[in-house]
């Protein structure tokens, strides 16, 4: 097989490949590949009201959309009223689990993070007097979204928001 002849043969494969390349090359250098998306809500989250005569600490829930290639962690949170408020999740040990403080909760890479009483939450030590209804502002902060600023719902216990 002369040179042209294999030129013939191996050209176009090879400048489709060299195509690609140079197209991926530039949708990676204006920012297109692997770039991280802000964290969104996925709807107002809910805040359990205290039961009188209960331990006075309470959770609050929201369900955290993101839309990037790049997995986040929530790593705090704060509310209108101020004080601590510590991320927790339930820890799985056989039939039975505890819950235990920590210091980030992820947010897959085109996932959610659905806090539930079942998995995880923001717990509130000593919150003040809520009412059921009533609608508190909070600010979550993430490793690599900007702040997200969002409200949640006081509810009774064992009423959750439709899903």
């Amino acid at each position: 097989m002369t040179v042209p002849e294999r030129l013939k043969v191996v050209g176009p494969p090879v400048g489709a490949a060299a195509l690609a390349l140079a197209l991926l090359t530039g949708w990676t250098a204006v920012g297109g590949a692997g770039r991280p998306r802000p964290a969104e809500a996925a709807g107002p989250g809910w805040l359990l009201l205290p039961t009188a005569g209960a331990s006075p600490a309470t959770t609050a829930f929201f369900t955290i959309r993101n839309p990037g290639d790049v997995p986040d962690e929530l790593t705090g949170a704060a509310w209108e009223f101020g004080g601590p408020i510590t991320l927790k999740r339930h820890v799985h040990q056989g039939a039975a689990g505890r819950w235990a403080p920590v210091t980030t909760l992820p947010v897959p890479a085109r996932g959610e993070l659905a806090m539930s009483p079942e998995d995880s939450d923001l717990m509130i030590a000593a919150p003040p007097p809520l009412k059921a209804g009533q609608w508190v502002e909070f600010t979550l902060t993430f490793r690599h979204s900007p702040e997200l600023r969002l409200r949640a719902e006081v509810r009774p216990p064992g009423s959750r928001p439709p899903a």
